[in-house]
């Protein structure tokens, strides 16, 4: 029996008679006795009143349902004989376990959930759930895209966040209508002038609840069901589920060391959107060229299309300097820089945002009022805070260094087991590095074999859409492992790939 003084029955006591409420009509022709006795009975039945539930004392259920205190006590009298409840002078009254009773017609909760459920999903549905790319697994050698969390300067940050909870500010507090906290996006906006050569004001910033949103955002906002968008191939999983579920037809259009070929592109003809990320193209870490960023530019200005500027990790670049951002070269505002807090600080913090051209603000900052309302206000004055005072960028250049060190030990690793034998693709920048494989290889396999031996991992051919064949190779985050250990997960890594080894080219 549970605890009538834990957390959960506290709240559910505080909540039954808004509970009741629901269901109570003082209008109905059904005495408020027996309203009051069928509706407590139904919900112990249905275990909605769990057993070891505390119920308010027979004054307090009078007074919040607005009925005569001898009602409450007259009902709680028959469901004790009835043995509902128990009571006792000075203890109260409880919800006694009955058992595996059920209502007449209820189905247990098991039959109701069961596998013939998934034939009521849409066919959008159905096919976001096929297509799905997210992991139970988050954490753990070597899982690409996680940052290193333990590392995060905690202290600071609660100090900033004790700080804003000393006094909160009662618009920090309630519902934001708003495109973010002018704080923030006044620091967001020096910080992007200045490191990323960004062109914009702080009006242009709009603050999402991570990067699906401001995805979703762009779809409503920007696309018609049917509209075509252009997606990197191989690239990011996310893109597709958010555009496609929008109504998007999203095509793939492939990518080489120069980035987005926006010669395949036009093959395809001219889309409403096109997403890249320049900077570092995920997964493969290519480098869009100045070339290919000009090319891709005056496409879009020629044809009216949208382009979305992911620029999700170019903090951290190792040995080379970034390029400016695609935004910073666009003249004619058809470019929404999109950017995400989840790798710079943590990705619980679920903070993204972008950078609209001059001309979408207005609708932007209405369309996310209406779609998300926007939220987490306090988080982002504690944000701003830590930007304004460098903390942001402090840490930014410590986890710099020590991501660093641990992409050089994972290719030191990678050279100790297979020579040259295996082509990288990293682009000396991000968290991640993707080592290739063989033709010859099932990428698919080895993951699952590597998961078996406890090692995570994903597979580069998991990344490509559409009929063009798909290399194969492996996702290997290395910024969340310890460096000492390290050459150990791989070690294991290794003996699973040279067990599969089919087509492994032979030392040089």
């Amino acid at each position: 029996m549970a605890s009538p003084s834990s957390p959960s029955q506290i709240a559910l006591q505080q909540m039954l008679a808004d509970l009741l409420l629901q269901h109570f009509r003082r209008d109905s022709a059904e005495s408020n006795t027996l309203q009051l006795y069928r509706l407590l009975r139904d919900g112990i039945l249905q275990e909605v009143l769990p057993p070891g539930l505390r119920l308010p004392s027979s004054r307090q259920l009078a007074q919040e349902l607005g009925i005569a205190r001898n009602t409450v006590i007259h009902v709680y009298e028959r469901l004790v004989v009835e043995g509902y409840l128990a009571a006792g002078v000075g203890r109260g009254t409880f919800v006694l376990d009955t058992g595996p009773e059920r209502l007449p017609g209820r189905e247990p909760a098991a039959a109701r959930g069961g596998a013939d459920s998934l034939a009521e999903i849409s066919r959008r549905g159905t096919q976001l759930v096929a297509q799905a790319g997210a992991g139970d697994k988050q954490w753990g050698a070597f899982m690409p895209g996680v940052p290193e969390v333990r590392t995060f300067p905690s202290r600071t940050w609660m100090r900033l966040h004790n700080r804003q909870w000393r006094k909160p500010q009662p618009d920090l507090l309630t519902y934001s209508v708003g495109p973010g906290l002018p704080a923030l996006r006044s620091a967001l906006a020096d910080y992007l002038r200045s490191s990323r050569g960004v062109i914009c004001t702080p009006e242009q910033i709009i603050v999402t609840n991570g990067s699906h949103a401001a995805l979703q955002l762009i779809a409503l906002l920007l696309g018609d069901v049917g509209d075509s968008a252009w997606v990197e191939n191989p690239g990011y999983w996310g893109v597709h589920s958010v555009w496609r579920s929008s109504g998007l037809d999203t095509q793939p259009v492939a990518v080489d060391g120069d980035g987005l070929q926006v010669e395949e592109g036009a093959r395809l003809g001219a889309p409403k959107l096109i997403y890249v990320s320049p900077s570092h193209q995920y997964p493969l870490g290519a480098v869009m060229s100045l070339a290919r960023r000009r090319r891709l530019l005056a496409y879009a200005r020629r044809h009216n299309s949208w382009i979305v500027e992911d620029d999700y990790d170019s903090e951290f670049r190792y040995g080379r300097s970034p390029l400016p951002s695609l935004q910073g070269l666009d003249r004619h505002g058809r470019v929404i820089y999109l950017a995400t807090f989840s790798k710079v600080i943590y990705p619980g913090l679920r903070l993204a945002y972008m950078v609209v051209p001059e001309a979408l603000v207005a609708s932007f900052q209405t369309g996310l009022s209406e779609m998300f309302r926007g939220g987490q206000y306090l988080t982002q004055a504690v944000l701003a805070d830590f930007i304004a005072e460098g903390h942001f960028v402090s840490h930014i250049r410590r986890m710099r260094h020590l991501y660093a060190l641990r992409r050089e030990t994972l290719l030191a690793a990678i050279a100790a087991h297979f020579c040259a034998r295996l082509p990288i693709h990293d682009g000396a920048a991000g968290l991640h590095l993707v080592l290739g494989l063989p033709d010859g290889c099932d990428d698919h396999a080895i993951a699952e074999a590597a998961l078996q031996q406890g090692i995570l991992t994903r597979p580069l051919s998991a990344y490509y859409r559409g009929a063009a064949p798909a290399q194969q190779g492996l996702l290997l985050g290395y910024a969340h492992v310890h460096e000492q250990d390290i050459a150990g997960h791989f070690a294991t890594l290794a003996a699973v790939i040279k067990t599969a080894g089919i087509g492994l080219p032979s030392s040089p």
